[in-house]
């Protein structure tokens, strides 16, 4: 797959990110949980955005545009499928992709009913986030959707598992992993949160026996997706399912399970001022790395390095170019 157009393709829920920090009381108020990620309706993220005078960041957003946008900054190629409406907000979105230099070929919905998807994300004391996601135009993301054609061309196939919540979105997903495992592609598939696993464990599961090459999570996710409270269990369970899984432990830096070898890999020493994306981040230096053929070992080290930066300020894209940085690093 050398001769590839793009290093990685992934498939998302299309959102648009709002991020804003509010005192703990804020999420009482609004009876939020603190640190957890939610689904709300339209009315609900409608009064909740009112409720923000001046966020620190309003743009385009959702995990696996998230990873896209790493990919990029690393000097990858990457290309980006998920479903937005024809408004400001999915405007807003597609001009980002643009710019990002990444390839985005889905056509927005065009009923006027329909909004873009929006995540408010609140970020409290000790960097912690609490999200809200209304899906909007996303969900009607479906196997017609597919560019095979990009497809094709792509090295690695990235997943979001999101996208398991909605029918179409499922739908779409598990036909993607499907005529990526038929073209020969690299297929990975992100847990994204641990109240999505618990939603949706059994086809969580069966994906990743069937069609993934390579899981990507953090250590709740994975605790959670194989129902254990110990990480050394949940290794040997994943160990059955892929060659490759990439768990995240925060503070603790990583664990990477390579065809059978066990990584561990410290975390950077940075202040962290908001935790939103950083696994998006590690994802994204991880599959930069799997793209060029650099050992895990090194590609493990360019996720730390992505996390590390996202990690320094607020939102979920890179504000400095992570490719320098890991030049800088010694990591490139």
């Amino acid at each position: 797959m050398s001769s590839s157009t793009y290093d990685v393709c992934a498939l998302g829920n299309a959102i648009v990110d709002i991020v804003a920090d509010v005192p703990e009381t804020f999420l009482q108020q609004q009876h939020l949980v603190k640190g957890t990620a939610s689904l709300v309706d339209r009315a609900r993220i409608t009064n909740l955005r009112k409720l923000i005078a001046k966020p620190r960041m309003m743009r385009a957003g959702g995990a696996a545009s998230n990873t896209v946008a790493g990919i990029a900054s690393f000097g990858g190629k990457p290309a980006y499928m998920g479903k937005v409406a024809y408004d400001e907000s999915g405007k807003l979105f597609s001009d980002d992709m643009a710019k990002l230099g990444v390839r985005y070929p889905t056509e927005p919905v065009t009923d006027q009913n329909i909004s873009t998807g929006m995540c408010l994300s609140f970020v409290t004391t000790g960097a912690n986030r609490t999200m809200c996601t209304y899906l909007g135009a996303s969900v009607d993301f479906g196997p017609g959707d597919i560019d095979s054609t990009v497809l094709k061309q792509s090295q690695i196939i990235y997943l979001e598992g999101y996208m398991l919540d909605k029918p179409n979105t499922r739908e779409a997903l598990q036909a993607a992993a499907n005529n990526a495992r038929a073209a020969g592609c690299k297929v990975g598939l992100a847990l994204c949160d641990v109240s999505c696993v618990e939603r949706n464990r059994e086809t969580f599961l069966a994906l990743i026996g069937a069609t993934a090459d390579i899981i990507f999570a953090n250590e709740k996710e994975l605790l959670a997706l194989y129902k254990t409270f110990h990480l050394d269990a949940a290794i040997q369970h994943v160990k059955e399912h892929v060659k490759t899984a990439v768990v995240t432990r925060s503070e603790k830096g990583a664990i990477i399970l390579d065809d059978k070898r066990l990584l561990n890999v410290s975390a950077e020493a940075v202040k962290v001022v908001d935790k939103t994306g950083a696994g998006d981040a590690f994802a994204a230096g991880y599959l930069y790395g799997l793209s060029k053929k650099l050992d895990a070992s090194v590609c493990a080290r360019l996720g730390v390095i992505a996390a590390g930066e996202i990690i320094s300020h607020y939102g979920t894209r890179p504000e400095q170019s992570l490719a320098t940085l890991a030049k800088q690093k010694g990591a490139l």
